[in-house]
């Protein structure tokens, strides 16, 4: 094989090669955008809800919406975005439904050092591919409307509702602006 033959089929191969699709760079940008904003619609769909239902009925009306509503939010976001959503926490309420995994575990403990590290909450979250998804978290702080079903002065009423709905409760305790959770979600990495 002399030169001139090899250099047309090194560049026969090499115009076949230039054809095919270049693999897509991860943009973790768009993609944490679009956790923050499921997080933020999940929070958007959840507190005017449980306000209306703890102003309807009570706080022991929220612990309803609270055990119903929250996740049939989760579950209609994850359905529209192709997301999975959902809340975890340290202290779970609902067991079943908010044990963090042990990505999510190691997370939340870095926004406990976070948080006692001085920043603020509201503002404390995080991103990362974990075994080909993106998973974003979103800190939950315990805000008023919170601690009356989470916080260290939990009324009788409530407290009854609360051992009826959840008998394996840990989630109480709380004081205001401590992150008693967070908002998970991953996706593939592929952007939507």
């Amino acid at each position: 094989m002399n030169n001139t033959h090899y250099l047309g089929c090194l560049a026969i191969l090499l115009a076949a090669c230039s054809d095919a699709e270049p693999v897509p760079a991860l943009d973790e940008e768009a993609l944490r955008a679009q956790g923050a904003e499921l997080a933020a619609q999940f929070v958007g769909t959840l507190l005017p809800t449980l306000q209306q239902a703890i102003q309807a009925g009570g706080p022991v009306n929220g612990i309803e919406v609270c055990a119903v509503q929250a996740p049939a939010i989760a579950q209609t976001l994850s359905e529209q975005s192709g997301w999975q959503v959902k809340r975890v926490s340290l202290k779970t309420r609902n067991g079943a439904l908010a044990t963090p995994d042990a990505w999510e575990t190691s997370v939340l403990h870095t926004f406990d050092q976070r948080q006692m590290a001085d920043e603020p909450a509201a503002q404390i979250n995080h991103a990362d591919v974990v075994a080909g998804e993106f998973r974003y978290m979103q800190a939950q702080p315990a805000g008023p409307l919170c601690l009356t079903c989470h916080g260290t002065d939990i009324a009788a009423d409530v407290s009854e509702a609360l051992t009826r709905h959840y008998p394996d409760d840990m989630a109480t305790g709380y004081l205001a602006g401590q992150i008693r959770g967070a908002i998970s979600l991953r996706s593939p990495t592929e952007p939507r």
